[in-house]
């Protein structure tokens, strides 16, 4: 059974003085396995807060189904399993973060040991240990984000959505972000989450899907979708041989680079690096290395991006949806 399903889920709103149908969400599909973590990517205004909004019950989709461990949402013993952090949390603003774990464990039905104990764990799982007794309205947005993903772990759930976890972190608290997820993954735990930083996404993500103008463009492991060999760096030492020995060598090249002696090409794909390599030898230069250069999820997502830019059918932001 799949911690998440979505089958044709899509969300419409009528927009403008003559009620202009506009789908933020049309007709997606994919799948999260259990134990898993999983990264939900788009620009901005792709659908991914309308979609997660959907799954976790807060706005009813127009048409299509979507379940969590089973159950189709929304659901109270699904919610029961669930932990979520939206992208922009509200919380009250006299509360500390202690009393807003203990308010949080109420409301799933804690007793006071149990609330204390795991409020605890949490506080010194997010970095907050120094700021537990401070109101909330003093907190920077860094330190209200780590507040956000505490109260989201508060009922020890088998499922975590987290709505851009990083926002407002710097590279520390990213770090400790990633840490909390990998950990949260060595427990068995699944994790669905959206975010903009890439580098992040690539070092944490099991498989990945990506949603431009709220449809599925990708879907699938990383070192799938991330797969394409877009050429191939030779570094090779050229301080013996002659100008117009090097620009013979680089006359194949896509792009070349030159320092201290050491000369830098890139190959496309396709192209015979065996030969490359004997013509340079027989000019004189030395081979340092032959490095494969492979797609990064940057160039995915950019591509799809522009991709779904050149499509016809209009979408709407989330911005949008939620007006």
């Amino acid at each position: 059974m799949n911690a998440i399903e979505v089958r044709g889920l899509t969300k419409t709103y009528r927009k403008g003085f003559l009620r202009r149908r506009v789908d933020a969400v049309h007709a997606i599909d994919f799948a999260v396995l259990q134990g898993e973590a999983f990264g939900f990517l788009g620009p901005n205004g792709a659908g991914k807060t309308t979609t997660m909004r959907m799954l976790m019950g807060l706005i009813a989709p127009t048409a299509g189904t979507a379940t969590i461990f089973g159950h189709q949402i929304p659901n109270r013993e699904a919610r029961q399993r669930l932990g979520f952090l939206p992208e922009a949390p509200y919380f009250y603003d006299y509360l500390s973060v202690s009393e807003l774990l203990d308010f949080t464990g109420r409301l799933f039905g804690q007793n006071a040991a149990e609330r204390a104990k795991r409020g605890d764990e949490l506080i010194e799982l997010v970095g907050l240990q120094n700021a537990r007794n401070s109101a909330l309205k003093s907190y920077s947005k860094g330190m209200l984000q780590r507040a956000g993903i505490a109260q989201a772990l508060m009922n020890d759930p088998d499922l975590v959505v987290f709505d851009e976890p990083m926002s407002g972190l710097d590279p520390i608290g990213r770090k400790d972000v990633r840490d909390i997820i990998l950990g949260l993954k060595e427990q068995g735990k699944t994790v669905f989450f959206s975010s903009h930083i890439l580098s992040d996404v690539e070092s944490v993500a099991d498989r990945i899907a990506i949603i431009v103008r709220g449809k599925i463009h990708d879907v699938g492991r990383l070192r799938e979708i991330v797969s394409a060999q877009i050429g191939t760096e030779i570094v090779m030492q050229v301080a013996s041989i002659d100008k117009e020995s090097e620009g013979q060598l680089c006359t194949k090249a896509d792009r070349v680079r030159r320092h201290d002696g050491d000369l830098t090409v890139m190959l496309g794909p396709g192209s015979d690096i065996d030969a490359f390599v004997r013509n340079g030898h027989d000019l004189g230069a030395k081979l340092i290395s032959i490095t494969p250069i492979h797609e990064t999820l940057e160039d995915v997502f950019v591509r799809a991006a522009n991709d779904g830019e050149n499509e016809t059918t209009p979408a709407s932001s989330d911005a949008e949806a939620s007006s």
